[in-house]
């Protein structure tokens, strides 16, 4: 798997929460798409590649075991969000139950319509283990409880949300279940009939391995009528009569017509690619070695591992004293090590709570290896001397 992966010969790369190093075939796929498109045409090499592009929704589908018709092919995780929340009717005095893993990006646009229409905004906090309360959420739903929006894996901290058990509790009181699998799709296994969400978003970035600027949504099928649409062109809906339209039946609704199909395409090769593999594998592995890391961690003096949670993934998050975060990033950067900040702003309630501005963030994926551990390690520890 690492011969099949270029970047893999330059650098060490533990910001797979941020963006992962992409399969070779992937970058081919896209490459050689555009390729033929500036020789063919645009519209004429789509209609090549058709069955292909199609396919993108079926390994969609299979990945997070939905039904072919559930899944939207959008820009990124934030879009596809975005669509769900927005599209959702809510009226003044309508709570929302969130935690507070919460990314930046939802949490504004919470206060948005907080402001906008006069919802409640509720947030569940996490305990001194740093495990979310289900005690606390089950007290929380009123008759007003309107939906449940959770964060599965935070994009600062090694903590995950029980999105199984918030699940239970959604579908006993019949409430809207909203989930960001925004860093989880790719690490972790999704199932969207275990978890019984109504909506997810993904990205394609993070640890799918697929090009910048791509993601989907998936909308369960009984809730797709109940969502309002912010626009409507020919891909999203038919004429109907000459002064009269109907929305497409399925999540493709949420679509418009124009996206870069050479990235399309490269999405579904990153999702086969991880189909091919096994995704239950592919998450034991990222646990193996991201305990292997915070193990090595703690071991150094001046180092400390932030990660809290009875279960943890393959972000790891750490401080070290003395040194501000952005300069390890920067010396490790030196040492052709790639790691990223986790901002106080991205999860802002969390950091707040616990006295974070920051932390350092490395995040690992199944094609590291224990050497590059080591040499991490030991980059740290030579900035301490």
């Amino acid at each position: 798997m690492r011969a099949e992966t270029k970047g893999t010969t330059q650098k060490i790369h533990f910001n797979n929460a941020g963006s992962s190093l992409p399969p070779d075939v992937v970058t081919d796929t896209i490459v050689n798409y555009l390729a033929e498109e500036a020789v063919c045409g645009g519209y004429e090499t789509e209609y090549n590649y058709r069955e292909q592009l199609e396919n993108t929704y079926n390994l969609i589908a299979r990945l997070i075991n939905a039904q072919k018709n559930e899944v939207a092919v959008v820009e990124n995780a934030s879009i596809a969000w975005s669509l769900v929340f927005n599209g959702i009717d809510f009226k003044q005095g309508d709570e929302v139950i969130t935690s507070e893993m919460e990314y930046v990006t939802n949490l504004f646009g919470f206060l948005n319509v907080q402001k906008t229409t006069g919802i409640e905004i509720k947030v569940i906090p996490n305990d001194a283990n740093g495990d979310f309360e289900i005690a606390e959420l089950e007290a929380a739903i009123s008759p007003r409880t309107k939906l449940i929006a959770i964060t599965h894996i935070s994009s600062t901290a090694g903590g995950m949300m029980p999105v199984v058990e918030i699940g239970k509790i959604a579908r006993r009181h019949n409430i809207l279940y909203l989930v960001d699998a925004c860093q989880s799709a790719g690490q972790v296994p999704i199932d969207v009939e275990e978890i019984g969400c109504d909506m997810l978003s993904v990205t394609g970035r993070k640890y799918l391995r697929a090009p910048r600027g791509t993601g989907f949504l998936y909308v369960r099928k009984t809730v797709q009528d109940e969502l309002k649409l912010f626009f409507i062109d020919g891909h999203t809906a038919q004429w109907n009569g000459a002064d009269d339209y109907k929305v497409r039946d399925d999540a493709r609704r949420f679509e418009v017509f124009e996206k870069n199909r050479a990235i399309t395409l490269g999405l579904g090769k990153a999702v086969e690619y991880a189909l091919n593999i096994g995704v239950d594998r592919i998450w034991l592995r990222v646990q193996y070695l991201a305990n292997l890391l915070r193990s090595q961690l703690r071991a150094i003096k001046g180092v400390t591992v932030q990660d809290m949670g009875s279960e943890q993934c393959g972000i790891v998050t750490f401080t070290v004293e003395g040194i501000e975060n952005g300069t390890v990033k920067v010396k490790l950067g030196e040492k052709q090590i790639n790691v990223s900040i986790g901002l106080a702003k991205s999860t802002l309630i969390y950091m707040d709570k616990n006295g974070l501005n920051g932390v350092v963030r490395a995040s690992l994926h199944y094609y590291n290896t224990e050497k590059e551990i080591d040499i991490f390690c030991d980059a740290l520890l030579a900035m301490k001397v």
